[in-house]
């Protein structure tokens, strides 16, 4: 059976949607690798229509690879399957104002893993409960960005590594924090505690996919500096790179329904997500899909679990 795609927009330049696909159908080992090869072209796909449960999402993710753990958190409930994360407006969640409205779980540009030496393949993602309105996601691919730069600005960026660490707070972040957002409720998690374990990661801010395009693959979140760069000099030119990813950025923003199933490739998309109305429930459920690039590194040679400095 040949799986039909569509865009996931009019003028999109990544990303399908696809309908139609079932358990069964993913017992047949060819549904299994039409699924593969669209990924790999297209960098995200949306499945449409598809049953709202978590093997389904189990069983949707194996078909990228094997399922890893979150290396910084807790999966969603004790009684739900390994591999299993959620995203919910707890009374633990920083609350952020944006453009004079209140907002939870609002997060910007990032990709998963970051703050660690190994990143993840992929991510799939499914709305539990939707609010009326907000909770949308962006995603923003890397080769468009790449191909669109400047390219006296994409050469500056093409041999830079960029430095990483764990730290979720507003008032640390270093770079891309608009001017309309501000911090109204701190998160109340143990996170601060979970990320003195963790090491500074460094990652490349462009790299060569196996099939040979170029990714640019830098974010502000959780960025604390320019590998040998951290100094005035070198934050003016994370600045510099970024505004010009922003300027070309053709981003996809997915609205939620129930039945949807969305899957991107973590080592070419990033991601930003605005948030909702703290008054509204939203609850998303993740599961992240073992398989990295072999770039990324911690500073010296360090390990997760090593007393880490302050460098929060």
């Amino acid at each position: 059976m040949a799986i039909k795609t569509r865009k996931v927009a009019e003028g999109a330049e990544f990303g399908v949607r696809v309908a139609g696909i079932t358990a069964e159908l993913l017992e047949d080992d060819s549904v299994r690798e039409e699924i593969r090869k669209a990924f790999v072209k297209e960098g995200l796909i949306v499945f449409e229509d598809v049953e709202p449960t978590t093997e389904m999402q189990l069983r949707l993710s194996t078909v990228m690879g094997p399922i890893k753990e979150h290396p910084a958190r807790k999966r969603a409930k004790a009684e739900l399957q390994t591999g299993l994360g959620e995203i919910a407006a707890t009374p633990t969640a920083a609350i952020f104002e944006v453009d004079g409205n209140p907002r939870v779980n609002w997060q910007p540009w990032h990709f998963d893993h970051c703050y660690t030496d190994e990143l993840n393949y992929a991510r799939v993602l499914r709305a539990v409960t939707v609010p009326p309105e907000g909770g949308d996601t962006l995603f923003a691919d890397g080769i468009q960005i790449y191909n669109d730069m400047d390219p006296a600005i994409r050469a500056k960026a093409e041999d830079l590594r960029i430095v990483y660490k764990l730290d979720l707070r507003l008032g640390n972040q270093r770079y891309g924090i608009p001017g309309n957002i501000r911090e109204l409720r701190a998160p109340k998690d143990n996170i601060a505690e979970v990320a003195k374990q963790f090491p500074r990661a460094v990652h490349p801010s462009v790299w060569t996919r196996p099939t040979g395009e170029k990714v640019m693959h830098m974010a502000p979140y959780m960025a604390k500096c320019i590998e040998g760069m951290e100094n005035a000099q070198g934050d003016a030119l994370f600045v510099e790179i970024w505004e010009e990813i922003t300027r070309v950025m053709k981003a996809y923003t997915h609205s939620w329904k129930p039945a949807d199933m969305l899957i991107w490739d973590n080592l070419r998309v990033i991601h930003q997500a605005p948030g909702c109305d703290p008054k509204y429930e939203r609850v998303m459920h993740h599961t992240t899909v073992k398989g990295d690039y072999g770039l990324g590194y911690f500073e010296n040679g360090a390990s997760i679990g090593e007393l880490q400095p302050s460098t929060m």
